[in-house]
């Protein structure tokens, strides 16, 4: 059972969560760390030899649907198997999945990833709400126990590309992705061997009024439509061009926000105060969105380019080269490290009677995503000229990249749990959700540009994700003072 809300220690349970979210964040963070250079790798080197602009849509559309499958796999946490099951459950999938990538066919390829979609759909989001459901008291303790668990997450991320991406590019592509797949089943294993610990939080599903037969049957249609676009695909009589879906579906992400904002704007019943702050959420939304469309380049474009045009060869006694995927593991790291100093200025601000607001914030990071790919451009000049960039190139965006994470995601989420209207809470969260997607997905598409493009003209391209992020940021940082008279007195 948890402890005692008045104790000072945190709950077994916590412990529970945080090396099952570890040893998931090592398999998902690895495995992405080969997925863009496994697709773009010659066949002959045990690749798939797809060329850039379609790897880096169909990492777009994969990253877009593992956020995007927390929405229904929250629901079925909740209406029907509850989130101990469901993490179990998803677990079992996602380990299936990596797996399935590793077996040496590309008609299964595809099959792969669906199946870590799934499961992360299952076992992300409710990882996260049995953590909450372990301190019923809130407060301090809460927040403390949200920390330690995000540091499991970091400290994955950090594990996963030091070994998968050694594995996969050093001796074969698939013993990478295996490797991602056997790290889910010891995650598995300890879950379930100290799952005792977390007590009644998670185990059953939301009490309801709906019976499951038909919760069921919506679970049952959607599976069987999912296998029945496979099995088209496969059997080459439904034809998908990842580019083309990648633009379709990121119009179509687009088209459900600006419907749903207007919905609610119009017929939600919101007085005069909650409209203006279901204002700012949209506001949050697109610089969200902007961010993270710049951010995810790290798997893609960034990770692309520390494989072609990045000097990663050392002397260890004898030449060394360093595999492209280790230099993901610079922004797990950067924010271990710096998480705690940058929670210490936003304090010592604070107690100053100098707190930065929340849109100044959200400017902050996208001014220094900014600064990042102004590096980056510097480093695609040296590349156009003929040469090699040194990794400290890489390094240095992915410190930038890391402090503008630190000014927006933390305070992202509490953000519009703050602002939605008390009955929308759930609706906004999935808003939420959807602007990372968003992101996610024009990543990919901009991440093909990035890379397929001469070398000479990188520099250039570097300069518009500079543009982009910088026009967003001054913007908002220029109507901090409006925003905040719209938030109405949140903080």
């Amino acid at each position: 059972m948890p402890v005692e809300p008045s104790s000072r220690r945190h709950p077994r349970g916590l412990y529970t969560l945080f090396f099952t979210e570890m040893w998931e964040r090592l398999g998902y963070y690895g495995m992405r760390a080969l997925l863009v250079l496994f697709m773009a790798a010659a066949v002959t080197t045990g690749g798939v030899g797809l060329d850039d602009k379609t790897t880096a849509a169909i990492y777009g559309l994969f990253t877009c649907a593992v956020y995007l499958g927390a929405l229904p796999g929250g629901w079925v946490a909740d209406r029907l198997l509850g989130s101990q099951r469901a993490v179990l459950v998803g677990g079992i999938i996602i380990a299936t999945g990596y797996f399935t990538l590793a077996v040496p066919r590309v008609d299964t390829f595809y099959l792969g990833l669906i199946l870590v979609v799934l499961g992360t759909g299952l076992l992300k989001p409710n990882v996260s709400a049995i953590v909450g459901q372990l301190y019923p008291e809130g407060g301090a303790r809460r927040d403390a126990g949200f920390t330690l668990f995000y540091m499991g997450i970091n400290l994955g991320a950090t594990l996963g590309p030091l070994v998968c991406s050694y594995l996969g590019e050093k001796i074969n592509w698939r013993l990478g992705f295996a490797t991602a797949g056997v790290g889910m089943v010891l995650g598995l294993v300890q879950f379930q061997l100290t799952r005792r610990h977390l007590g009644e939080a998670g185990r059953q599903p939301v009490p309801r009024q709906t019976g499951s037969t038909r919760d069921w049957g919506i679970v049952a249609g959607a599976a069987g439509l999912i296998a029945t676009l496979y099995l088209l695909v496969r059997a080459r009589v439904l034809h998908l061009n990842p580019r083309s879906l990648a633009s379709y579906t990121a119009y179509f992400i687009i088209v459900i926000a600006v419907v749903y904002f207007a919905a609610l704007f119009l017929f939600a019943g919101l007085d005069r105060t909650e409209k203006k702050r279901l204002g700012v959420v949209v506001v949050l939304f697109i610089a969200s969105a902007t961010f993270w469309a710049g951010f995810e380049q790290a798997g893609s474009s960034l990770n692309i380019f520390a494989d072609r045009f990045t000097q990663r060869v050392i002397s260890l006694g004898r030449p060394f080269e360093i595999p492209a995927g280790w230099l993901q593991m610079a922004n797990p790291i950067f924010v271990i490290a710096l998480a705690p100093v940058v929670a210490a200025v936003w304090l010592a601000l604070a107690r100053r009677g100098k707190d930065i607001s929340l849109p100044a914030k959200f400017a902050i990071g996208l001014l220094l995503l900014a600064l990042g790919f102004l590096v980056m451009a510097g480093a695609a000049t040296i590349v156009a000229s003929g040469k090699k960039a040194l990794p400290t190139w890489l390094i240095a965006t992915y410190l930038f990249h890391s402090l503008g994470e630190l000014c927006i995601s933390p305070v992202g989420l509490s953000s519009v749990t703050k602002l939605a209207p008390r009955r929308l809470v759930g609706q906004m969260m999935g808003l939420w959700f959807l602007a990372t997607s968003l992101g996610n997905l024009i990543a990919g598409l901009a991440a093909g540009r990035l890379t397929s493009e001469d070398p000479t003209k990188m520099p250039l391209l570097f300069l518009i994700m500079v543009g982009a992020a910088m026009v967003v940021g001054l913007l908002l940082l220029s109507l901090t003072k409006p925003i905040k008279r719209l938030m109405g007195g949140v903080k």
